[in-house]
């Protein structure tokens, strides 16, 4: 069986494109087509439905794509042990991030990696849905959400922090709240997921449960970015992880923190920021090299909750 078709077959089932992995491995891409075609021939089954739209997997290619992408993992781990003669990574590492998450500070980070490991490749999905890092091959998860018996391997960072923000005009013209209760009086500019509409809740200090306040306002997005832009405008209060703020938003002013003596959440539970790998891939340093790399950069508590009410950066963490 020929390897570099397996590599083939890999590649068209992550991104989905025979000419997407031509581009990636630099070859034509009826190359890619023809060691598909033959690798199909050889196994008796058809691995692809194959449209003018879209290259999809079939069952079995499915069930293929599992068992073919732990082989070559441990092939390519094997390979890379063999030739680590130096304190270089190179080679491909795929990563998986929340989608706002992974474009406001995880791209930085990459960009921060490759030029520290300029022969390292990155595969980078953003995604707020939850996926399965065997099945999709992910060698590197973030993921931001509650504890659970995922058996995959990896630290906690951090529980995820919430600021209340409105801007300065709002609250000059509206008043600050001092209760969470006071808020069924404002104007809260809510984040609409999967789920519905964002609901806020409030606890006085850790010891204590979160409580629920109903909250409405004139704008409901699935897009967090939209509703800061329309807290910096002035069009009312709203809560995001604390990851969603730029700090020069409150350095120049645009944004003013509210509510500082509560936690705040957009959850009844707590939820933790996590790097996770399956067990197989740590085996590889490449992987174990990227997850401290990120893990360091993003730190604990995170960076961006290292800053004082105005956003500025201090040397030890605080609690917002």
């Amino acid at each position: 069986m020929n390897l570099q078709a397996l590599r083939y077959f890999l590649m068209v089932s992550t991104t989905g494109s025979f000419l997407a992995t031509a581009r990636h491995f630099d070859v034509p891409a009826s190359s890619v087509s023809r060691f598909v075609a033959s690798l199909e021939k050889e196994l008796g089954q058809q691995l692809f439905y194959r449209s003018t739209r879209a290259v999809r997997l079939t069952e079995q290619g499915q069930r293929y794509y599992s068992q073919v992408r732990e082989a070559i993992d441990l092939l390519d781990g094997a390979a890379e042990q063999l030739a680590h003669r130096d304190a270089t990574i190179r080679g491909l590492v795929r990563i998986n991030a929340p989608e706002a998450l992974g474009r406001l500070h995880i791209a930085q980070l990459i960009n921060q990696l490759q030029a520290r490991y300029p022969e390292l490749s990155i595969d980078l999905t953003l995604t707020d849905e939850l996926i399965d890092p065997v099945q999709e091959g992910a060698d590197i998860t973030i993921r931001v959400g509650p504890l659970v018996d995922s058996g995959l391997i990896g630290k906690v960072l951090s529980v995820q922090r919430y600021r209340l923000v409105a801007s300065p005009e709002y609250l000059a013209i509206h008043g600050a709240p001092q209760t969470p209760d006071d808020l069924r009086k404002h104007s809260c500019l809510l984040y609409k997921g999967h789920q519905g509409a964002q609901r806020w809740y409030f606890r006085p200090s850790s010891k204590e449960n979160f409580e629920s306040v109903d909250v409405s306002g004139p704008l409901r997005s699935n897009n967090a970015e939209v509703l800061v832009a329309a807290a910096i405008a002035g069009r009312g209060l709203v809560l995001l992880p604390s990851w969603m703020f730029n700090p020069e938003s409150f350095r120049e002013c645009k944004l003013s923190n509210v509510l500082t003596d509560w936690d705040k959440s957009a959850s009844p539970d707590d939820r933790q920021i996590q790097i996770l790998s399956p067990e197989n891939r740590l085996r590889s340093q490449k992987v174990r090299e990227v997850s401290a790399f990120l893990s360091d950069g993003i730190g604990s508590p995170p960076y961006w909750d290292r800053c004082d009410e105005s956003g500025t950066l201090e040397s030890d963490g605080v609690d917002i």
